[in-house]
């Protein structure tokens, strides 16, 4: 079902329970890839140390010039599609990237001023024998957070809600409630665990991932395990952050999320094939199915069919499903605010990168904004370089590493190389050092 390789990984003996600890931070409902930054005690695995990265004190400038990011124009050839000898290589540098990877199949896309260019490589299902095709849906896990924050950001220009808001003021329960802000909330700084870091939320969720969850009982798992450290005091990597933007945006609004979504990001930038799932695990045709280490049945040599893991458990840190062009037209839009935020939100946005590398619901490397993302079965990486509005996008149907992994899960016939990548970042790295400046994720274990 995977592709073959000639060496197997260091942890193909780890047992179901071993596999779930070692998963437990890494946000099931999506793990961040921090790129070129530093981090703290409490980031999520995978984050440098605070002496790691040569390139801190420049991450909170990431963006060169916020303000000619904002006002780019769609070149006149961006629909069309890119010249041949940009293709050649960007498909050479995307097949080996894919081979290394331990994902059934890929969907890729660039649109930059010189045109647009998508591609699918390997299967869909392999079961069924079906091959990836461009158009397939794909659950895209955290990069929900980016959607999610944008709303946030919408309703504070409209005087609707403040940045400097207390979560109390919106939500019960939570510790220091009543001194963390939804900035903090936002950028990952409120001390507040996410709800993967509680073992017994995981043991349910593994037990039975058909399962629907509320926002309420993940926040309540997020809270038991909090605070992490003071608010404003260090960084977190956490999904129960952004859940609870969510339940701050429906108490707003008095809508249901799904409504919101579609009403203010889906609607305007007619995103025809993105969707909210709510409650159920149903994916739009065509999708394509996922396959995972995670759970109670999976061994490294037979991954699980995560396609029906129901997906409420993430709520708006990581339900949205989409499609390559859909995400194109996204990266694009949270790059330069066009269509999402005005100027002066969208330079708020542009500068709060922090030394960490992580912003207003995006982090930053080099100048690329976005996000990556995993939910069992499916990872995903969608970034915008703001120096030469270029977007790059990525769908895979595993969230299985590949390479020297010391820690997270790999396959028995592990294809990858030296370097431990999940399938998503390691075509994004590929396709981005063609692009110019690459994309520098920080070292994965």
């Amino acid at each position: 079902m995977m592709p073959s390789s000639r060496r197997a990984p260091r942890d193909s003996r780890r047992t179901p329970r071993d596999l779930r600890r070692v998963l437990a931070l890494a946000a099931v409902a999506g793990a961040l890839v921090l790129a070129g930054c530093t981090g703290s005690s409490t980031a999520s695995p995978g984050t440098p140390s605070p002496s790691a990265s040569p390139t801190a004190t420049a991450a909170a400038a990431c963006v060169a010039d916020p303000a000619e990011t904002i006002a780019a124009k769609p070149g006149a050839k961006t629909m069309a599609a890119l010249p041949a000898e940009t293709v050649a290589v960007l498909d050479d540098a995307a097949a080996k990237a894919f081979a290394l990877g331990a994902s059934p199949g890929a969907i890729v896309g660039v649109r930059s001023p010189a045109g647009t260019w998508t591609k699918a490589y390997g299967s869909a299902d392999p079961a069924a024998g079906t091959p990836m095709q461009v158009g397939m849906h794909t659950r895209i896990a955290s990069l929900t957070k980016m959607y999610t924050a944008t709303i946030v950001l919408q309703l504070a220009h409209e005087g609707r809600l403040s940045l400097t808001d207390t979560i109390a003021k919106y939500v019960d329960g939570i510790p220091n409630g009543d001194r963390i802000t939804l900035t903090q909330l936002a950028d990952m700084t409120s001390g507040v665990a996410s709800y993967t870091m509680n073992e017994k939320l995981l043991q349910k969720y593994f037990a039975d991932p058909t399962a629907v969850y509320t926002p309420e009982e993940v926040i309540e798992a997020g809270a038991a395990v909090s605070p992490l450290f003071a608010p404003g005091k260090g960084f977190a990597y956490s999904n129960t952050n952004t859940v609870l933007l969510g339940k701050v945006i429906e108490k707003v609004t008095g809508q249901d999320i799904g409504q919101i979504m579609q009403a203010r990001i889906f609607g305007p930038l007619h995103l025809t094939n993105t969707s909210w799932p709510g409650t159920s695990a149903a994916l739009p045709e065509p999708y394509a199915h996922g396959y995972t280490l995670n759970g109670n049945t999976a061994t490294p040599d037979a991954p699980t069919d995560s396609t029906g893991w129901n997906p409420s458990w993430s709520f708006t840190a990581g339900e949205i499903i989409s499609d390559i062009d859909d995400l194109l037209t996204m990266g694009r839009a949270l790059g330069t605010g066009q269509g999402l935020l005005d100027a002066k939100t969208q330079t708020l946005r542009l500068t709060s990168f922090s030394p960490i590398g992580y912003g207003f619901g995006l982090s930053c490397s080099q100048g690329w904004v976005g996000h990556t993302g995993d939910l069992s079965g499916y990872n995903t990486s969608l970034f915008y370089d703001t120096a030469t509005d270029t977007t790059v996008a990525v769908q895979t149907n595993s969230d299985i590493a590949s390479g020297g992994c010391t820690t997270s899960p790999t396959l028995t016939d592990d294809p990858g190389d030296a370097i431990c990548q999940t399938p998503a970042v390691r075509l994004l790295v590929a396709l981005t050092a063609e692009l110019g400046t690459a994309y520098a994720p920080p070292p994965r274990k």
